[in-house]
């Protein structure tokens, strides 16, 4: 098992050294746009990597082929609506989908302007009663709503959950208004989260907005749990704990963050707990291309009579937490990574009532420093029956995984995993949504793949020209499944199962 190094001043320097922990900040606070420093719509006339599609460049070779089950599925697409990118993650709820919208704070052209994209376009709802045209009824939480105060902020993560006879809608809010000239962030444009009452789709009514601290950028992501009469929003907001820390050595306001929404229009921190404080990691005391350690996002579930949470941690791994008192998070174990492999967990799910962790380890940077593994980012399971010490049972890769140059434009990075039943679902930007068998976890097989329609991106932000697959999310939702595209929006597809 790879340990962390104690942090020091000596290892940051060490790790961060030419001037990446600028660039390790901005990566951890705005995600997808540290990649489009290499590309030409950023000004900066950056010539392609190894790892990096260049028209004139031949593929390298591809890796081998992942398992696969005897009789793979086919895939049946049943409906799409493109209501303008940039598209982020999706989820279902009561035959609606609720399609989140992508935005960034922008990184300095070698120009020394900032390539700053913000466009407020809020969460959008689909009507699904008829899954072959999926009709759009209405936006919330976008630039336009009330008196504006949501311009200048993005919102991809919306998680809806029934409770007292309302369905509540949970969103993540970030702030992306920045001056393109000084790069300076309005300080005044909101940070946080909010909630709305999605009873009838077509009307959402905000309820409340709730303030996250001016130095962060507030909820990355967010998760909406209901226990009982009570409904509690766990949130993570991205190196909290260093952009708020009152001095070097003091941990700031913990990136984890439990309130309770019981009351939607009066929400009340109940909780909170960070790794600097609790288990004396600091926030940059990570590895790799990108080395730190941060909560992205965010799971929760009941295992036997114990509520969890479990934190994609970045470097630190899944971060598993006994949250049954929510004013008093307890660690119960974590994930861990092997020598010279790259970290940046990213997101999670469960399956087998807990027992089984799949953990879906995000990179952009795949060739990285010396001695660490080339590759994009893959998929881990883990048997997590004793929290307190994990089990790495297998990976999942693609053949894009470790090929470079790769083979076409887009990122072949994993991102977001879902499960129902022994079906594995992963959203897989350009690879679309890549569907696997783990009925034995330590062999998952390949059972189908979902590659939407290529397309160009809409803004010129990542290829200008040129199409692509670029698959943020994907949600299983009664027979079919949901996925979207940053590009293009939202797609419904089902496995066609009959061959097998």
């Amino acid at each position: 098992m790879q340990m962390q190094e104690p942090f020091t001043p000596s290892t940051t320097r060490r790790r961060l050294r030419g001037g990446a922990l600028l660039v390790a900040l901005l990566m951890a606070i705005v995600g997808l746009q540290a990649v489009a420093t290499a590309h030409p719509d950023t000004g900066g006339g950056k010539a392609a990597g190894p790892h990096e599609w260049d028209a004139s460049m031949q593929p390298g070779e591809p890796g081998p082929e992942p398992a696969a089950v005897a009789r793979p599925a086919g895939v049946t697409v049943l409906g799409h609506a493109d209501p303008g990118g940039f598209n982020a993650d999706v989820v279902a709820h009561r035959r609606h989908a609720y399609l989140g919208s992508w935005g960034n704070r922008g990184l300095p052209h070698l120009s020394g302007t900032w390539n700053v994209f913000c466009p407020s376009q809020g969460v959008r709802v689909f009507d699904l009663h008829d899954p072959s045209n999926p009709s759009h009824v209405s936006t919330f939480a976008d630039g336009d709503e009330g008196a504006g105060e949501l311009e200048g902020t993005w919102t991809e993560k919306v998680i809806v959950e029934s409770f007292r006879g309302r369905d509540i809608a949970a969103v993540s809010i970030q702030n992306c208004a920045r001056d393109p000239e000084t790069g300076a962030l309005d300080t005044g444009t909101h940070r946080g989260w909010g909630l709305w009452d999605v009873t009838d789709p077509a009307n959402p009514e905000r309820l409340a907005l709730v303030f996250s601290d001016v130095r962060d950028g507030g909820s990355h992501e967010i998760w909406l749990k209901r226990r009982g009469n009570r409904l509690y929003v766990y949130t993570a907001v991205i190196l909290s704990e260093f952009l708020t820390a009152p001095a070097p050595d003091t941990p700031g306001v913990p990136d984890f963050q439990i309130w309770d929404v019981s009351d939607p229009t009066d929400p009340e921190q109940v909780g909170e707990w960070g790794a600097w404080a609790e288990l004396g990691v600091h926030p940059f005391a990570g590895f790799g291309a990108s080395p730190a350690n941060f909560v992205h996002s965010i799971v929760g579930a009941v295992v036997g009579n114990q509520h969890r949470a479990y934190l994609s941690y970045w470097d630190l791994g899944t971060v598993i937490l006994d949250v049954s008192d929510p004013a008093n998070p307890q660690f119960l174990g974590r994930t861990d990574f092997g020598p010279g492999e790259e970290g940046n967990a990213h997101s999670a799910w469960l399956a087998r009532g807990g027992n089984i962790l799949i953990q879906a380890d995000e990179d952009f940077a795949p060739v990285g420093p010396d001695s660490f593994e080339d590759a994009w980012g893959y998929a881990r399971i883990f048997d997590i029956s004793d929290p307190a010490n994990p089990v790495q049972l297998s990976t999942f890769e693609m053949p894009s995984t470790r090929q470079f140059p790769p083979p076409g434009p887009g990122f072949f990075s994993v991102h977001d995993p879902k499960v129902r039943g022994n079906t594995l679902y992963l959203s897989y930007y350009a690879e679309g949504v890549v569907v696997v068998d783990i009925s034995d976890p330590a062999n998952p097989r390949k059972l189908a793949q979902f590659v939407p329609e290529p397309s160009e991106d809409p803004f010129g932000f990542f290829f200008p020209g040129v199409a692509f697959p670029n698959v943020w999310g994907v949600y299983v939702d009664r027979d079919y499944v949901l996925a979207s595209d940053i590009n293009n929006g939202l797609w419904v597809f089902k496995l066609d199962r009959s061959g097998r």
